[in-house]
């Protein structure tokens, strides 16, 4: 599973001075494949929220307490039991003014044309997501966007390219922002986005609402992409 965290900053881009900021996290759960082994949905969430330091220390609470045997150097629910997920979810949707987006992709609904063209559909989803989340908070043009993306491409091209992609669709909404690409590892928030989208797929994969129910509250916006 791979992540993708969008994380705005407390500074302003460029020198100026410093305005109101906002933290985006995008996750992803399942995967594109098309095979029999593959999984029926796909699923991006985004979480956006003023308190990621409080998300980070959610995440280091939960680790610490940890008995040394399961002490991993990231963490993710798919690995996790069922404890440690219960307990990551549960003081995740205690965080205030922590709101929840996702995308989900129903794979059968996938136009085949689409379906060798795993990078694009990728690309193009993620920006669906993040399109609707900049429609519905219609931020203001002072707010700053930096945004962190997971290493989820060996391939620096297809890396740089889903970069660009998202700079082009961002510049036409006049905003400030930054794209950085990081390992996963280095992030506790992304760790935390990976959680919440894992219950969100296991409620459409496995028809499974126990860690789903925990989070729903938080959840703002939950479409699909091809109904």
């Amino acid at each position: 599973m791979c992540d993708w965290l969008f994380y705005l900053s407390f500074f302003s881009f460029n020198g100026r001075m410093k305005t109101d900021m906002f933290y985006i996290f995008l996750d992803e759960s399942g995967d594109l494949g098309f095979s029999k082994r593959s999984s029926r949905w796909f699923i991006l969430t985004m979480v956006l929220t003023k308190n990621h330091r409080k998300i980070e220390k959610c995440v280091k609470r939960v680790h610490s307490g940890l008995k040394k045997k399961y002490k991993i150097k990231e963490m993710h629910a798919y690995n996790a039991d069922k404890i440690t997920r219960k307990r990551v979810l549960g003081q995740l949707s205690a965080i205030p003014d922590t709101e929840i987006y996702c995308i989900i992709l129903n794979k059968e609904k996938v136009h085949i044309n689409l379906k060798d063209q795993k990078s694009y559909l990728y690309n193009y989803t993620a920006n669906i997501l993040l399109d609707r989340l900049y429609n519905k908070k219609n931020f203001d043009k002072k707010e700053q966007v930096l945004i962190y993306i997971d290493k989820r491409e060996k391939n620096k091209f297809l890396e740089k390219n889903f970069e660009r992609y998202l700079k082009d669709n961002l510049l036409k909404k006049n905003l400030l922002h930054e794209i950085k690409i990081r390992p996963s590892h280095t992030e506790k928030c992304l760790q935390a986005v990976d959680f919440i989208s894992w219950a969100i797929f296991r409620k459409y994969e496995k028809n499974d609402y126990e860690y789903y129910q925990i989070i729903k509250n938080n959840i703002s916006e939950e479409n699909f992409l091809f109904p």
